[in-house]
């Protein structure tokens, strides 16, 4: 779920997109569709909230773990998961955190299992779907939510899908980014000679013993050389390579690998139902058209797929601005800053 394999080629960002049902803004045409989205976009455009630029760092206990999070927004606003992917953290929704937080969202991002220096169990079977979805909803129950919003990205997205398939009840909405519907990432990799298996073929090397030391090994050449191509200053390749090379942080990381079930670990799983925008790039190497597309047959209830024309796997970096566009349009309907 990254582009170990392969550079990524930057590109112009365009945008097709493909919604199922007009309604799923909450409006009843059409032609209100258009008009609301040039008053979400106009609004989007001019932010004046106080809590524009407030990003803070904090620590959720869930399930034994402490959890280091990036927070930003009014503490009673609808609670927003940010996930984020493989190599990175929560720096990776650095754009779009505050864009949220100005809509009146409570934005937690948090660095996920193994990536939090007091989220690192030993043990491969300590990073299965079933832990990493629990970290999720036990980090709502520390904050006393029973209802959450999940954006996700890479393996941020693989956790947000299957959070909806097993805890529907408190799942408002999703938002996966380049990862498809897992039921329909495990239908395209499941021809050998297809375009998704040859794309996963990195996915052994990163599950490979001694992984970690070929990745962090010669001051993180192989790791920096997997950023090439994501648009990245020095400065944020920094800050991941200086998260990821912590005692324990890549064994952990890698460890989502090596546990990796494209089941959920056998968990009871229904369909998803509440509204999703899944979003894909063209220009991905990790993560192929086929599977993208197959995911609007596993998705039962409002569904919008929009494809990123010209746009590398590190969507919500390369493309920030567009995926800020499409997250205010998103979030509109439940937004509590009566400008959106």
């Amino acid at each position: 779920m990254t582009d170990l394999a392969s550079r990524c080629a930057r590109g112009v960002e365009g945008i097709r997109s493909r919604s199922r049902s007009c309604g799923w803004f909450g409006l009843g045409s059409t032609l209100s569709l258009v008009a609301a989205t040039s008053i979400v976009s106009a609004a989007w455009a001019a932010p004046s909230s106080a809590w524009a630029q407030e990003i803070e760092m904090t620590r959720i206990e869930a399930g034994g773990l402490a959890f280091d999070a990036r927070v930003a927004g009014p503490e009673d606003g609808p609670l927003v998961f940010m996930l984020h992917g493989f190599p990175q953290s929560s720096y990776e929704w650095r754009h779009q955190i505050p864009a949220l937080a100005d809509m009146g969202f409570r934005v937690v991002a948090p660095d996920q299992r193994g990536y939090s220096a007091g989220a690192r169990p030993e043990g491969v079977d300590a990073y299965g779907i079933p832990h990493l979805v629990g970290d999720i909803v036990g980090m709502a129950d520390a904050l006393g939510r029973e209802a959450f919003h999940v954006v996700g990205h890479d393996w941020g997205a693989a956790v947000a899908w299957f959070v909806g398939l097993t805890h529907p009840d408190r799942v408002v909405s999703l938002v996966p980014m380049s990862v498809p519907h897992p039921f329909a990432f495990s239908q395209a990799l499941a021809d050998p000679e297809g375009e998704q298996a040859r794309m996963s073929g990195y996915m052994e090397i990163l599950r490979s013993e001694g992984a970690e030391e070929r990745l962090l090994g010669d001051d993180a050449a192989m790791l920096r050389g997997v950023y090439a191509g994501a648009g990245l200053s020095d400065e944020d390749v920094e800050t991941y390579v200086a998260l990821l090379s912590q005692p324990g942080a890549m064994t952990g990381a890698l460890n989502w690998y090596r546990a990796m079930d494209l089941q959920g670990g056998g968990a009871p799983m229904t369909p998803i139902a509440m509204p999703t925008m899944f979003i894909w790039s063209t220009e991905d190497t990790a993560l192929g058209r086929e599977g993208a597309e197959l995911t609007e047959r596993f998705v039962e209830g409002p569904y919008r797929f929009e494809i990123l024309e010209g746009v590398s796997h590190w969507v919500p970096e390369e493309a920030a601005e567009r995926v800020n566009e499409l997250l205010g349009e998103h979030f509109a309907p439940y937004a509590p800053d009566p400008r959106f």
